[in-house]
């Protein structure tokens, strides 16, 4: 099985014994519990680490590229981790009609990234999905599941200086209690 050392990805520590004590939960050599543990995998790390991939096929006796190949299909699963704070815009028909597209491009240029990527200091993730739905109140954008309805582009560099002040917070906090 998997040697006994951790190992770094991205900002995220992988104990490989963590992963083998998900692992002993399910039975060796059944390949029709790929889904679970990835989703247990991912719960426990917000994202499932490539190297990770290779013990689950090992486990369940299937190649690395079918497990690969699950994990890349389905959308429910990350190969890459988070940022702190999750920014989804939503592109559905009301907020399309409403200037979604310019609420994406300012939150691009706000967070110098583009959607699908995630900052370099790993604050802010931005995604855009098909439908939020809050359409009355369109358009829509949503962070760590907190709704900003009707949203305009003069907006969003108080709402990323909210949750960058928040982190500030988080972080002082942190500091004092070390001392």
């Amino acid at each position: 099985m998997a040697c006994k050392l951790s190992m770094y990805f991205n900002f995220k520590v992988v104990d490989i014994r963590i992963v083998e004590k998900i692992l002993k939960n399910y039975p060796p050599n059944d390949r029709s519990i790929l889904i679970p543990i990835l989703q247990d995998i991912q719960q426990e790390y917000g994202y499932l680490p490539e190297k990770i991939l290779a013990e689950v096929a090992e486990h369940i006796n299937i190649s690395f590229a079918s497990v690969y190949g699950v994990a890349t299909f389905y959308n429910q699963f990350r190969l890459k981790p988070l940022g702190k704070n999750v920014i989804r815009v939503c592109r559905g028909t009301a907020c399309h009609v409403k200037n979604s597209a310019n609420i994406l491009i300012a939150l691009e240029t706000e967070l110098n990234i583009k959607a699908g990527q995630t900052t370099r200091d790993k604050m802010f993730t931005l995604e855009t999905v098909a439908c939020i739905g809050a359409c009355s109140i369109a358009p829509v954008i949503n962070v760590n599941e907190e709704y900003f309805g009707r949203v305009t582009i003069k907006e969003i560099p108080k709402i990323i200086k909210k949750y960058k002040n928040m982190a500030k917070l988080d972080e002082e906090k942190l500091i004092e209690s070390a001392v």
